[in-house]
């Protein structure tokens, strides 16, 4: 993973309220959430939301789609991976380490 994307995604997780909608959609899966449920639940205006998911998307985190009248944003879990993955890519002094399955959590969900 890119170093330079590595900071951007860093720097966008390091916001209460961004961190929040990212941990929303994440908890969503792969369906993702409406912009209005994702402001609804966590009390946020949505000048406010739109704002902080320009944010989270520039930093390649989330990803949004086209849903009839409706926008559907979803948690970029490749994105999340890799950035776990780049954190981590050294761990343990180079010993495998115990890490869940992280690119299959929702493997079985619909």
């Amino acid at each position: 993973m890119d170093s330079n994307l590595v900071v951007r995604a860093l720097s966008a997780l390091a916001h209460d309220s961004r961190l929040a909608i990212f941990r929303t959609l994440v908890i969503a899966g792969p369906n993702g959430m409406a912009a209005g449920e994702i402001a609804q639940k966590l009390g946020l205006s949505p000048s406010s939301l739109s704002f902080h998911l320009k944010d989270l998307s520039h930093a390649d985190l989330v990803n949004s789609r086209q849903d009839g009248r409706f926008v559907i944003y979803t948690a970029n879990f490749d994105a999340m991976t890799g950035l776990i993955g780049f954190l981590t890519e050294n761990c343990c002094a180079g010993a495998p380490c115990a890490v869940s399955d992280i690119p299959n959590c929702c493997a079985d969900k619909p």
